[in-house]
């Protein structure tokens, strides 16, 4: 045991011993002197920079919907319970004023007519008579008037009994009461015959109007008449016409657009199968959908038979035009002072406030706050401080430029 116990020690001095000669030096090698290169600072970082231009700014809306008439013009029948006798158009025809649409039944009218013409006559002919009575009464009204005239005198010498003269003076007023009921007589007639004759146009018109007419010109779009059926204007409209064959777009917009959008500007209109088509910004709704947040706005479109009711269509209206200085719309920021851009000026970063214009196509134009030439950070960020040291890189140095 004891022999052992010197055996480990042995063990562990040759150990000790090996490990100073070999060891230590190494870790001496491990760790050099720190050279004053070391001391110096990092480089400054690199950021993507745009040079400030001029550009073109086009703002635009997007909106989209269908296509609808202008004005739709609903063709019912001015009289009622009368069958369609024959139909003169169909879908997709062009109408002018005053064109023959449908012809109804009008057999009963005719009938009617010929009654009234009889009633007429007859009313003309009381007419006559009535006169012929106003010249006879008139006629024994002079001669009553005349004789009791002539009583007066008598009377008053005592030439004549006083029962002939009260005879005479019975007769005139009798006479003048006669032709006050003949002129009576004529005025009734004459009423009788206004009435029948109000009649009569009462029945030229149902008449006319049994050719139901186009009341403008335009585009046949629906036809819902069958012959046969009773015409009736309670009913579904016979005709529905696009007029003057004038289509637009009916459309939606988000309502932080409409605002932008007025009556007159131009706007760009693609319809699926057909390609673009140009119009006017015709209407624009006063209200805005609380549930979907959308407006409305009406894009004259003109006319055209490629211009299909109901189809749907996107357009783009144009709310602003102008030229300007244009930076990149991440080179903006903003804060509490507002809008700004971070320039590099010999090297280092400057915070500039600007006054912003129009936006579009990724860039904003600059009113105030920047001049031609000058050189901004592309994008925007907290990392950079005013003071800060870049170094420029110019991935697209400058904003397009207009030709």
């Amino acid at each position: 045991m004891r022999a052992m116990q010197i055996h480990i020690a042995a063990l562990l001095a040759l150990f000790a011993i090996t490990a100073s000669v070999f060891l230590v030096p190494q870790l001496r090698i491990a760790q050099p002197a720190i050279s004053k290169t070391d001391t110096l600072t990092a480089p400054p970082p690199v950021v993507s920079v745009a040079e400030v231009a001029t550009a073109e700014f086009r703002e635009t809306a997007v909106v989209s919907g269908s296509l609808i008439p202008r004005d739709e013009i609903l063709v019912t029948p001015e009289i009622e319970g009368f069958r369609v006798l024959d139909l003169k158009v169909d879908v997709s025809d062009h109408v002018k004023k005053g064109d023959v649409l449908a012809i109804l039944v009008s057999d009963s009218l005719d009938a009617q007519i010929a009654q009234n013409d009889a009633s007429l006559a007859r009313a003309e002919a009381a007419i006559s008579r009535a006169r012929s009575q106003i010249v006879e009464a008139s006629a024994r009204l002079v001669e009553a008037a005349a004789s009791f005239e002539r009583a007066k005198p008598l009377q008053k010498s005592g030439y004549l009994s006083k029962s002939i003269f009260d005879q005479r003076k019975a007769a005139a007023t009798s006479t003048q009461a006669q032709l006050e009921e003949a002129r009576d007589g004529l005025k009734l007639a004459e009423a009788e015959k206004e009435q029948v004759e109000a009649q009569r146009r009462e029945l030229q018109w149902r008449l006319s109007n049994t050719k139901v007419t186009a009341p403008e010109d335009g585009i046949i779009s629906r036809r819902d008449a069958r012959i046969g059926a009773v015409a009736s204007a309670s009913a579904k409209p016979m005709f529905h016409i696009i007029a003057r064959g004038e289509v637009e777009l009916d459309a939606e917009v988000i309502e932080t657009e409409l605002a932008r959008i007025s009556v007159g500007q131009k706007a760009r209109v693609h319809i699926p199968g057909v390609g673009e088509v140009i119009g006017t910004v015709r209407l624009i709704s006063p209200e805005v959908n609380q549930h979907t947040r959308l407006g409305r706005v009406r894009i004259f479109l003109g006319d055209g038979p490629q211009l299909k009711i109901g189809r749907f269509a996107r357009g783009v209206i144009d709310t602003a035009h102008g030229w300007g200085l244009a930076v990149p719309a991440a080179a903006v920021g903003s804060d509490s002072r507002g809008a700004f851009v971070q320039v590099v000026r010999d090297g280092r970063v400057e915070r500039r406030d600007i006054e912003i214009g129009l936006v579009a196509d990724g860039r904003v134009q600059v009113r105030k706050g920047l001049e031609l030439g000058d050189v901004v950070v592309a994008r925007a960020g907290t990392f950079l401080r005013e003071g800060d040291a870049v170094r420029a890189d110019y991935p697209n140095a400058k904003i397009s430029k207009p030709d």
